[in-house]
């Protein structure tokens, strides 16, 4: 196995071999990340080979300040951001004054399945899955996902706790149906 050294330099050589070494490398990962992103599958891989496109596109200006993960995945986060974009001004963003926050109740994830879960969110409006992987699942924080966004600071805690609310509805759906499954 060449080393992320020699991909690089044979990625920027046009060897399809190590384009190849370096896709299969980081393809199911950046998938896992576009999929976060997209409503279905063909979706995800849509902005998975687009961002791939980028980063071969790209290499040559990676300056090796960070992982060569965290360059790609970045490109994969902005790839689907972009391809979401003008999905965001189809659907409204409430702000933060109009959101009615029910009862925080406790309940465990441990019940649930990964998949079943990524299917939760890839089931919210696109505005709320959108800001909850920005913030939740990437760590950003809500003013940079506003400067990314170019919305208020004030629509991305609204629509992070939109995303939260409706996760924990569809969570105990889920569970109600689990268990009513089994009487």
């Amino acid at each position: 196995m060449p080393t992320e050294e020699e991909l690089i330099e044979g990625c920027l050589n046009s060897d399809r071999k190590a384009q190849r070494a370096l896709y299969d490398l980081y393809a199911g990962k950046m998938l896992a990340i576009s999929m976060r992103y997209s409503k279905s599958q063909q979706e995800a891989e849509d902005i998975l080979q687009e961002a791939f496109i980028k980063v071969f596109d790209h290499l040559k200006n990676f300056r090796k300040e960070s992982k060569l993960y965290s360059w790609i995945k970045r490109i994969v986060v902005n790839t689907a951001l972009n391809h979401q974009r003008s999905k965001l001004y189809l659907y409204p963003m409430v702000d933060v004054e109009t959101v009615r926050i029910q009862d925080e109740k406790s309940f465990s994830l441990s019940n649930f399945h990964y998949e079943d879960l990524m299917k939760m969110i890839q089931n919210l409006p696109v505005g709320c899955k959108v800001i909850f992987n920005l913030y939740a699942v990437e760590g950003y924080k809500h003013n940079e996902i506003a400067d990314m966004l170019n919305i208020s600071e004030g629509t991305s805690k609204s629509q992070y706790s939109r995303a939260k609310q409706l996760l924990k509805e569809m969570l105990v759906e889920q569970e109600r149906g689990r268990y009513e499954r089994f009487r």
